[in-house]
């Protein structure tokens, strides 16, 4: 429940109301003047523009889109650094009781905390520390023993207290690193990228603008939300060398557990800043940044198409109109506008926290999260490396942590390793897409796994038989499905023409993909056939 507060009365309402155009004062009392609205939705300023008229998204492959901005770009570098947010998975906001639940009520996770409401003290959440400390770890960077909050000042709407509590001059960690592997079809590679810094700070609330513009409508629940803000160094050159950093960053945050790294939920947000330079000037040129970027492919082809914007601007002698701003990513016109241009720095009027106390961090605590985390995705990699799998291999397993897990489970039980990445890759992944569910969603388990590679690979049994689909609930789901589509033949079946079984058996098999096992199909076709009504 949000609340509007009057010079002397506070009235219960649903949602905070903010009009399009200016708040205005009248005797008194701050009001906005609204029409009836329809039905409200989250929407940016570029959404609403999309939905008069979006140009049809034209996919461009990346290998093909990498090469021409290459060619494109043959006399100039470009130099890309990114701002990432992610938001951790605590049971409780960052100096709050209050829950967080993406997709709650608007107005329903909130509190005098959450609203800026006068004499509301914020509360640190110990469990953001541990997740701080744990990242920072996982980035080999160098821990801030002794680090503060601060005070960040700016006004914006679904900010309720005319602030945000984050770091400043003294963050949690600084300095560190983090390494992936860059995809074959992209050439293949290690790259190493720097961490400038990470420190914690809160989200801020939500705007919901109304289908026809005449109000924003501010949903609180978001804020309060604690985040780590990680800044990487200005230390990538291409689209797809920063999705993969962006790829590689949420892997890491879901192997420790952090939080969830969802991208369309928000709960991995990256900003992008881009700037070319000629081949051999050391000076950086005037980056711009991008918003917007809701999946890694998004942040591939913003860059790129960015690099090229800015690299033609060069080439025709405008390089003075490459100007500080902020710009939007339009997927459905595949390409980046302005959002607002920067004069210069922003003065937030930086100051500490006065109702937090420093954050103070022992060896002791730092070495006891030190040896909770689990083995990362580079360790991972390199170990299965070892274990002579090829990169397409090492790169697919490592890719989730619950598949890794799959994986490592089997062949500590014996299983061939290279037979075993062919199956959870080939079979396994095939099924899981097929029937969108999860590797720890399936039936089968890892122990099961094992004596099948090792029937398969004794010569017990055949790998045809190995792969058929013996589970009965399986089984017994297609053969409903089949007599549910062929009443006609049910009926005939039942009349007296038996020979039918065979028609109903072929169907199953069909819908198996020939997969079914013909002994468990026929024992429960002729039950559900016989089955009196």
């Amino acid at each position: 429940m949000a609340f509007t507060l009057f010079r002397n009365v506070i009235q219960a309402q649903p949602l905070f109301l903010y009009p399009s155009a200016l708040l205005r004062r009248k005797n008194g009392v701050l009001y906005c003047t609204m029409k009836g609205t329809s039905q409200s939705q989250t929407q940016t300023a570029t959404e609403e523009r999309q939905q008069q008229k979006s140009p049809q998204k034209v996919k461009v492959p990346p290998q093909k889109q990498m090469r021409e901005v290459s060619k494109i770009a043959a006399d100039y570098e470009a130099v890309i650094g990114i701002e990432t947010h992610v938001q951790l998975s605590t049971l409780t906001k960052a100096f709050c009781s209050c829950p967080y639940s993406y997709g709650a009520q608007p107005n329903t996770c909130i509190c005098p905390v959450c609203m800026g409401l006068p004499g509301a003290l914020p509360v640190l959440n110990s469990k953001v520390i541990e997740c701080a400390v744990k990242l920072a770890l996982a980035l080999n960077c160098k821990l801030s023993f002794s680090s503060k909050f601060d005070r960040k000042q700016y006004f914006y709407p679904d900010l309720p207290k005319g602030y945000q509590i984050s770091q400043f001059d003294i963050p949690i960690a600084t300095g560190g690193s983090i390494d992936l592997d860059l995809p074959l079809e992209f050439g293949g590679g290690h790259r190493r990228f720097g961490i400038t810094r990470i420190h914690m700070e809160e989200d801020a609330g939500k705007l919901m603008h109304s289908g026809n513009g005449s109000c924003s409508l501010v949903d609180l629940n978001r804020a309060g939300v604690p985040l780590l803000e990680i800044v990487s160094e200005p230390d990538m050159r291409t689209g797809i060398e920063a999705s993969e950093y962006a790829a590689e960053l949420q892997r890491v945050v879901r192997y420790l557990g952090v939080g969830n790294g969802n991208m369309q939920e928000g709960s991995l947000r990256c900003d992008v800043n881009v700037s070319v330079r000629p081949i051999g000037q050391a000076e950086f040129g005037t980056k711009v940044e991008i918003k917007n970027l809701n999946s890694f492919s998004s942040i591939n082809r913003a860059i790129d198409f960015e690099i090229s914007r800015q690299v033609n601007l060069h080439n025709q002698g405008q390089q003075d109109s490459i100007v500080q701003e902020t710009r939007l990513w339009e997927e459905g016109a595949q390409k980046t506008v302005t959002m607002r241009k920067k004069e210069g720095l922003a003065d937030y009027r930086y100051f500490p926290e006065p109702d937090l106390p420093e954050v103070i961090l022992t060896k002791d605590y730092v070495d006891s999260v030190g040896k909770s985390l689990p083995e990362l995705p580079e360790a991972k990699r390199r170990r299965y490396e070892e274990m002579g799998l090829s990169m397409q291999d090492v790169l697919f397993l490592a890719n989730d942590i619950t598949v890794a897990d799959f994986f490592d489970a089997t062949i500590q039980k014996g299983a061939d390793v290279k037979l075993a990445a062919n199956w959870i890759m080939g079979d396994i992944a095939a099924y899981m897409k097929n029937e969108k569910l999860s590797i720890i969603d399936i039936k089968l388990v890892p122990h099961e796994l094992a004596e099948l590679i090792a029937s398969i690979k004794s010569g017990t049994i055949s790998g045809k038989i190995g792969k058929e689909i013996t589970d009965l609930g399986d089984i017994e789901k297609m053969v409903d499905k089949v007599i549910a589509e062929n009443p006609k033949q049910l009926e005939q079946y039942r009349s007296g023409k038996t020979k039918l079984q065979g028609y109903f058996a072929g169907q199953v098999m069909k819908a198996s993909k020939g997969k079914a096992n013909p002994g468990v199909l026929n024992k429960v076709l002729v039950e559900k056939l016989n089955a009196k009504v």
